[in-house]
Order: structure tokens, then C-alpha cells, then sequence
């Protein structure tokens, strides 16, 4: 959808947002304010507002970007255990300068200021988080809204913030209970319905439960948080993917003397699944004394994926060095590309499929704050572990015989192709086969311990100092094993399957019950790797990494006047030492696998600098400037040992190895880094806000082929290695308004709008891709109303294309086509108590479209479907 569309659908949407105010027997209760808390950074004091509606969750979260004194972006909770959205990945999509990729339709991993995954870092309550992926990245799907009340974005360094974003680091953060006065509670309950699903014969209809408990005992010296949450969402999708083309074997089809590139094959798929989230938070604080408060929490959230799918494959078309060309008739071709055709005696494959994807990420730890003297000291020790367990299976069928393939790619989502035999019958299919490829498994555990101290001073312009340390240690890993099973005379009854027929699909046959078939016709251990021989692959497939790290830090608080202008702010460095060892296995000319290992230790300094001048009196008017150095760490699958080489046995040969490898000696990316603000807080949740920022990033890793030395001889490597990196800059420009002077009922409305412009000279060595998450173009608005218990809000956020690492495989780069996500909520109180919420997600249908070896014709079109909601809310 163009960004112009997006313009006409807000505006024609707009007066649903001009409602007549609903019985003021039903007014929303006023909101209630809390003290401050102290949130990840130290300097920026997080007000935590005990709110109810959209009003007051705004002012929340510009209050606390106004205070700041770093750059900050903050999503606050609208009432106890209801942020706006269902996940926070959703939320934090929103912002300015921000924007998700989806999986299975859901906002996931966030992409900031032009910069992908591998930029952003995530804490939780100011902790560093493992991750189920094989790199960093964290899944930020997995936090509900009843396990957090909000989060800072930070978009310049601190001193005291862990290293490792130098986009944005991201702290999710948990409510206090100590903070609120009195017992409070909330439950929820929604029915979640796909349309999509009735494609597929599947379940529409899904639930999804929360809720959240705080109280206080021991003359409020003692607060406990329960909370949880479980949705069993259907996962669906329809999918047609171009393989590529033959680059360079093809021949020519038209007898014009050129080349004509034909395609490899393609493959679609149905998919009718559940993605089944739970998590559950608890938290304790106790006040001990009047100078010193102890927090325990934990948090546990569990991911539990069940995909069966049916595909088919073609891949029989390829016309490898020209010996299909008498079997090729109507070749449509475009710029050398054969993208339509028919193709006599072609075979293709049917493929009953399983994945399952168990996601399991627990957080926790014990923090102290105490009052020694005139010292405020902190002492934290944390520890976060994920796991992931997967397996993708497949019973494959081939066609008996061969058939005439038609098709039509033609880029723009244009896909379309038929097959002469019925795939609907399983007559036409010889016996099954079973391919399990393959069950991987990732571990990750990471052990924090962090001491802080700070004293006020009245020294000039140093109204604050604070010393600190943390030391962390990580370690994670993965390993694979693969098989398959071709029992002779296998044989799987027509009673079954189901047959599938979708529109623009092959008709598909689909196993009713995957296990039990599986189990019944290859043997009960078929699906189990308990005592299965990995293969050579498998083993050097596997990787450990550990990392040690320790930081030393030391940041001033300023407070002064400069130039006839107030100003505020910090100054700071931190000093970083870390020291890491990836192991693996290695392979030489095919020979046995055996174990590797390697490391690097670096040490790298981080100064930071925030000033914020006050432009008048009233402090509406502020300009904000920072200057910062910043590092993010390596990818942790890129700093495997793991090599596969080859080595010329010719006697006296002197050609130089060849192979892939990974890279246990990468390097951190490094940032120099410059951001200029002006903000305008202009009437109470109202802000105007045009801020520019330059990154300078050198050691930018990319995957390339590499000449270095392995064994004192020369070598020639594929893997990942650090560039010469150069620059990203943007600009952002953010409006928010609450409409409160207009006369009633219009006094309700409110406007959220933000815009982001974003270049960078960096390219990858794939493709030549621009670097990886950039975002030409993205932002946003949201048009929200609320007015006598009557909520509503309607989002459209658009962004540019970009490219993406979508897969596991490490290099592995596609184009993100252009998306607008159009979502509108609303919801009412029946009684002060007791709300009715109806939701409304992907309302225009947006297709997830990846453009693949930079080729227009080269496509992956994924469709998830419109999603709707309807539930109860009740607070105790």
C-alpha cells in the first residue's frame, strides 16, 4: 500500500472517532499518580502512573520523555495490566523511528532508526535478556501486556546502561506494587477469530485469557504482583515461493541468440497450526527499613508452536545447459527472465508436513537499594535463560507420472500456476517417504551481577555522581540431528488425508493425524532423535560460544546555565572488557568431523555526553543534543568455530584452501554517534518534536568471502567478517495532540502522528543489499477517542521496504516489501467495573512480500488474514 493510501484511509476512518459521549454514569474513575521509579539508565525517572484510559497513558509517557534526560521513547500502561496492545511488540511498532517484522503475523523483532536486530538490545527491569534465537535477537512476542507496565525506548547512551544498542536499547518494565495503594486486580478473557482458517479447514476460534493481582501487607512494607496470561492463537497461512533462477546454465527458448533464464522451481503451502503463548510473572518487594528496599521477581513465559502443512514442489523446470528447451512452449520472458511458461514432463512433489517449536524464556533476580549515608546503592544479580526446541517434518509423496506444468510469475505478487495431473488424488503419487530436517535444539543462559553507588553533590554544575560495575557471563549454543526413514512397500490409506482446495492453490492432501500416521506406517520412534547418529552435517552444523564480559562505569549529573540558558543532563563513560571462545567442528576435504575452537578478548571505551537546554521559563521548550560512542556485540551463531574446508592434494600445489567457516574473533560493531532534538511540550499530552541523528558505525559485520590464513597457509573463506561499516542518519518528526479545548463531545479525540527518514552508505556483501533493516521511510498514525467510558483507536504505521534476515541460516538476506498495518480497537464500560473490548488487527489484508536476490520476479508471498477480537475486561 502506498503511503498516499494511507493517507486516504485515515481520513476516511476519521469519523468513527467523533462519537457522541456515552452515560456520565459510566465516566472512567480520574487518574491516580504514584512516586517515581527509577528505570534502566539510573538518571531517568520513570513515573509510575496508576492510569485508566488513552489520555492518561499519554500524558504518562510524555511526562517521562520530557524528564529525561536521555532520548527516550515510552510506552505506559493505560490502566493496571493493560498496555494498548496485546504484546508490546506491537506497542513499541508504533513508536517514532520504529517499526517490527512480523512472524506468523505477529509485530516480533523490531527494527530502529534504519537498523535491524542485530542493533537493538533488550533488557528487562534493566537486565540483559537471553534469547530463543540462534543470534541476540529477542522475540519481543513474548511479553504480554499483563506482565509489564511499560518501556523506555533509549535512543542515546548512558553511561550506566548495559552495552550493546546502538540503535535503541529497549527496557521492559514490570510494575512495582509498593507503588500503588491498596489491593488491586484485573481479568480478562477474549474470543480470538481468523477468517483465514475456514480456507484450511481449521479451527477459527481461539482463546485467550490474563490477568494481574497487586497488594500490600505488613503495613505496606511488603507488595506482591502476580500476573499472567495464555492465548492459543491459530497459526495460518497461505504461501508461494519462487525458487530463483538458473544464472548460469540456462539457454536460449525463443531462437533470438540470447539467453533465457529459467526458474529452478517453486513451492506454495497451507498451513493450519496453533501458536499457544503462556507467561506467568511474580514479584515481591519489601521494605525493610526506611533505607533499604529488597525485590525479588521472576518471570517465565512459554512459546508452544504446532504447524501441520501441506506443500508441493516443482522443481523439474531449470533446463539445465538447454535440455528442456523442446519441452518449453509460450515462454513468457522479461528482461532475460523466463516468467511464465508451459513444461511437458514435469514432476512434483507432495509434502504432508509438521513443525512444532517449543520456545521456553525465564527472567529473574534479587535487587537491593539502600541509603548509606548520603550514598543511594544498588546492588542487582540476575539470571535469564531460553531455549528452543524444534523439528520439521515431512511425508513425501512423488508423482507416479509426470505432467505438463503452466505458470505465471510475474513479480508484484503476481503468482499463479497449475498442474495437469490431480493432485487431489493420492492415486497419482508413488509411496511416502519421511524427512526429518531437522530437529535443532538452541540453549542460552546468561548469569548478571551488578554494583552501583551515587552521591548528590553541589559542586558547580555536578549535581550527581554514580560509580558502577557488572559482570556477566553467557554461554549458548546449538546442536542438530537429521534423518529420514524409506521403508519398503510404505503405504498410507487415502482415509488419512484430507483434501484441501484453496483458491489459486493445487489441490492438497493433508494428514488428519501426523503423529499417529507417522507412528503407524514408518514405526513409533520415527519422530524421536533419542539415539540417532548425528551426520557429518549435523555436527558441524553444532556451535558453543561463551562470553565473558566486565564493565566499569563512571557518569556525572550536570545542572547548570550556559549562554544565558538552563541546562541539565550527563556525561559519563564506560569502560567494557570482554572476552569470548566459540567452539565447533571442522571438516577437510570431507574427511570426519572434528572439534575446533578459537576467540577473541577486546577492550573498548564508551564515552557519553546529554545535555538538555531549556528554551524558556516554562521548560516547554527544549533542545536536546548528545554525543556518544556505542558497541554491539557480534551475532553469537556468527562467532561459531565451525569450518568446512577444502585443500588441492595435487603434489607441489600451492592453491590456497577453500571453504566456509564461521568466526570466533569478530569484533563489535562501534558507533560514533551524534543526536539533536528540538521538543515542544506544548499543553498537557502534546508534543511537537523534530530531531536529527548521525551514526558513524565501523567493524560493520557482513558474510563475505574472506582471504586469510588458517594453519600458516593461504586461505579463501566464506564467512562473516568485520567491514569498513559507514553512516546512518535520519531524520524523525513527531506530533501528538489531545484535542481537550474543543467543545464536548470532540474534546475526547487525540492524534499521535510520527515520520522517519533514514539513509545509510552501508551495503552488504549479499546481493548488495542495502544494510540490513534500513527503512527508507517509516511512521504512523494513530487517531484515538475516549469520552465517558467510550474508547477507541484507530493505528495505520507504514514503512518502506527493507531487508531482512528472515531464516536461521546466518547470511540469509531478503527484501521486506513496503507494508501499512491498519488495526482499530475499541472498547466501553458497561459498569465502572466491567468493559466490553472489540479489536480489529490487519484490517486491510496486508500480504508479507520478500523479493529475493534482489530480483523482481523472485518472490515469497505470505498471507495471514484479517484478525478480530471480542472480550470482557473486569477490574476487582
Amino acid at each position: 500500500m502506498q503511503p498516499k493510501t494511507l493517507s486516504v484511509l485515515v481520513r476516511s476512518l476519521f469519523p468513527l472517532f467523533v462519537l457522541p459521549a456515552m452515560p456520565a454514569a459510566f465516566a472512567q474513575q480520574a487518574p491516580q499518580t504514584a512516586p517515581a521509579e527509577t528505570a534502566a539508565g539510573g538518571d531517568t525517572a520513570v513515573q509510575q502512573v496508576v492510569v485508566s484510559g488513552i489520555r492518561a497513558s499519554v500524558r504518562s509517557a510524555l511526562s517521562v520523555k520530557e524528564n529525561s534526560n536521555s532520548m527516550v521513547e515510552v510506552v505506559a500502561s493505560e490502566d493496571i495490566g493493560k498496555l494498548p496492545d496485546t504484546t508490546i511488540a506491537e506497542s513499541l511498532a508504533r513508536l517514532p523511528g520504529l517499526a517490527a517484522g512480523l512472524d506468523r503475523g505477529n509485530a516480533s523483532q523490531i527494527v530502529a532508526r534504519g537498523m535491524g536486530e542485530r542493533f537493538i538490545g533488550a533488557t528487562l527491569n534493566g537486565r540483559e535478556l537471553a534469547s530463543s534465537e540462534p543470534n541476540r535477537a529477542v522475540r519481543f512476542e513474548q511479553f504480554p501486556s499483563e506482565s509489564l507496565s511499560g518501556a523506555i525506548v533509549y535512543k542515546t547512551q548512558n553511561a550506566d546502561l548495559v552495552e550493546g544498542g546502538v540503535a535503541t536499547t529497549i527496557d521492559l518494565q514490570t510494575v512495582q506494587p509498593l507503588k500503588y495503594h491498596g489491593r488491586q486486580a484485573s481479568i480478562k478473557a477474549d474470543a480470538l477469530y481468523y477468517p483465514l482458517a475456514k480456507d484450511v479447514d481449521a479451527q477459527s476460534v481461539r482463546p485467550r485469557l490474563g490477568g494481574i493481582w497487586i497488594d500490600q501487607f505488613a503495613d505496606r512494607t511488603i507488595g506482591a504482583a502476580l500476573a499472567f496470561s495464555y492465548q492459543k492463537q491459530p497459526s495460518i497461512e497461505e504461501r508461494k515461493n519462487h525458487w530463483g533462477f538458473n544464472e548460469d546454465h540456462s539457454a536460449d527458448l525463443n531462437g533470438d541468440g540470447k539467453v533465457d533464464k529459467t526458474p529452478w522451481g517453486f513451492e506454495d503451502e497451507l498451513k493450519r497450526g496453533t501458536n499457544e503463548r503462556s507467561s506467568v510473572l511474580g514479584k515481591l518487594e519489601w521494605k525493610a527499613s526506611p533505607d533499604a528496599l529488597i525485590t525479588a521477581d521472576l518471570y517465565f513465559a512459554r512459546d508452544k508452536i504446532r504447524e501441520p502443512s501441506v506443500q508441493h514442489w516443482t522443481g523439474d523446470i531449470g533446463n539445465w545447459d538447454g535440455w528442456q528447451t523442446a519441452n518449453y512452449a509460450n515462454a513468457d520472458i522479461r528482461n532475460g527472465y523466463v516468467v511464465g511458461a508451459t513444461v511437458k514432463d514435469v514432476g512434483l512433489s507432495t509434502h504432508s508436513t509438521r513443525w512444532i517449536q517449543d520456545m521456553d524464556n525465564v527472567a529473574g533476580g534479587l535487587n537491593g537499594k539502600f541509603n548509606v549515608g548520603d550514598w543511594k546503592v544498588e546492588a542487582d544479580v540476575a539470571t535469564s535463560r531460553a531455549s528452543r526446541a524444534s523439528q520439521w517434518a515431512d511425508v513425501r509423496n512423488t508423482t507416479a507420472n509426470n505432467g505438463t506444468l503452466s505458470w505465471a510469475f510475474t513479480g508484484n505478487e503476481q503468482q499463479s500456476y497449475s498442474f495437469s495431473e490431480d493432485t487431489g488424488n493420492l492415486a497419482n503419487f508413488g509411496a511416502p517417504q519421511l524427512y526429518i530436517d531437522n530437529d535443532g535444539h538452541v540453549h542460552d543462559r546468561l548469569d548478571s551481577a551488578q554494583l552501583s553507588a551515587a552521591l548528590p553533590l553541589d559542586l558547580g554544575p555536578l549535581s550527581r555522581i554514580k560509580i558502577g560495575a557488572r559482570f556477566a557471563d553467557r554461554e549458548k549454543s546449538y546442536h542438530q540431528t537429521t534423518w529420514n526413514i524409506s521403508p519398503a512397500n510404505a503405504a498410507i490409506p487415502g482415509s488419512a488425508y484430507t483434501t484441501i482446495n484453496v483458491p489459486g492453490y493445487f489441490p492438497a492432501l493433508m494428514l488428519n493425524d501426523f503423529e499417529g500416521t507417522v507412528s503407524s506406517t514408518f514405526g513409533g520412534g520415527a519422530l524421536d532423535p533419542s539415539g540417532r547418529t548425528q551426520t557429518a552435517n549435523d555436527l558441524l552444523a553444532g556451535w558453543k560460544v561463551k562470553e565473558r564480559t566486565s564493565a566499569l562505569y563512571a557518569q556525572a549529573d550536570l545542572d547548570g546555565e550556559l549562554f544565558g540558558l538552563r541546562y541539565r543532563g550527563n556525561a559519563g563513560v564506560r569502560l567494557v572488557h570482554t572476552h569470548q571462545t566459540g567452539s565447533g567442528m571442522e571438516s577437510v576435504n570431507g574427511a570426519a568431523p572434528t572439534p575446533l575452537e578459537g576467540g577473541a578478548s577486546y577492550t573498548k571505551a564508551l564515552p557519553s555526553t546529554n545535555l538538555i537546554f531549556s528554551l524558556d521559563q516554562e521548560q516547554q521548550h527544549q533542545l536536546r543534543f548528545s554525543l556518544a560512542r556505542a558497541m554491539s556485540r557480534a551475532p553469537m551463531d556468527e562467532m561459531r568455530a565451525s569450518r568446512q574446508i577444502s585443500i588441492d592434494t595435487t603434489p607441489g600445489s600451492q592453491q590456497p584452501l577453500t571453504g566456509s567457516a564461521g568466526n570466533p574473533g569478530l569484533l563489535p560493531m562501534m558507533a560514533n554517534q551524534a543526536d539533536l532534538a528540538y521538543q515542544w511540550y506544548f499543553d498537557k499530552g502534546s508534543l511537537f518534536s523534530a530531531a536529527l541523528f548521525y551514526k558513524q558505525i565501523g567493524s560493520y559485520i557482513g558474510i563475505t568471502t574472506d582471504n586469510t590464513t588458517i594453519d600458516g597457509r593461504q586461505a579463501v573463506i566464506t564467512r562473516s567478517v568485520n567491514g569498513e561499516g559507514g553512516y546512518v542518519r535520519g531524520l524523525e518528526l513527531v506530533y501528538q495532540h489531545a484535542f481537550t479545548r474543543l467543545p464536548a463531545p470532540f474534546d475526547g479525540l487525540g492524534v499521535a502522528a510520527n515520520w522517519s527518514y533514514n539513509e545509510s552508505d552501508i551495503h552488504e556483501y549479499t546481493n548488495n543489499y542495502p544494510m540490513e533493516g534500513l527503512m527508507r521511510n517509516n511512521g504512523g498514525v494513530t487517531l484515538w477517542y475516549e469520552k465517558n467510558g467510550f474508547e477507541a483507536r484507530l493505528s495505520a504505521n507504514y514503512h518502506s521496504p527493507f531487508v531482512r534476515m528472515p531464516k536461521w541460516t546466518a547470511g540469509y538476506m531478503a527484501e521486506n516489501g513496503e507494508e501499512t498495518y491498519v488495526t482499530a480497537n475499541f472498547s466501553y464500560y458497561l459498569t465502572p467495573q466491567l468493559q466490553l473490548r472489540v479489536g480489529l488487527d490487519n484490517i486491510t489484508n496486508q500480504k508479507v512480500v520478500y523479493t529475493q536476490a534482489g530480483n523482481q520476479y523472485n518472490q515469497n508471498v505470505m498471507e495471514y488474514g484479517r484478525r478480530y477480537n471480542v472480550g470482557l475486561g473486569y477490574k476487582f
